[in-house]
């Protein structure tokens, strides 16, 4: 299957095509399977001396999770302050595990949990509409320290 360009993907979502829309499209799309902070994308975005600025770095995450492109997650700090992560719109599951040290992130899928949350909602009367799972603890680096 033929990837699409970030212009055919956002007119595909109706989005109309500007610079920052593609800059921040790009860059999801160059660093696929990571998660970014508005923060992240606005440090990027300065060292490639480009005039795209804060408030318009939120916007586009905001237009991108509405229109589907990307995912938005709220991962709690070390400090208990949350923050919102965004990665990109792959469509599949997956949960995540969060260093609360370093703040690193992975990714995994494991179909015991999906199975034994399934299992709970029936017990308890609901049907499961969507669902976000996010552990929290030491990466093996943050442990060696």
């Amino acid at each position: 299957m033929k990837k699409t360009s970030p212009t055919e993907e956002l007119r595909e979502t109706g989005l109309k095509v500007t610079a920052p829309r593609l800059k921040i499209l790009e860059f999801f799309n160059k660093n696929p399977n990571r998660h970014f902070s508005a923060d992240d994308i606005y440090l990027e975005v300065i060292k490639e001396k480009l005039d795209i600025g804060i408030a318009t770095i939120y916007r586009v995450l905001m237009q991108f999770e509405g229109a589907g492109i990307l995912r938005k997650n709220n991962f709690e700090s070390a400090k208990g302050e949350g923050k919102a992560i965004f990665e990109l719109n792959e469509g599949t599951h997956h949960d995540h595990i969060v260093c609360v040290k370093c703040g690193k992130i992975e990714e995994f899928f494991d179909a015991t949990i999906e199975k034994r949350q399934k299992e709970i909602a029936d017990k308890l009367g609901f049907t499961l509409v969507d669902h976000s799972l996010s552990l929290y603890g030491s990466c093996k680096a943050c442990k060696k320290k």
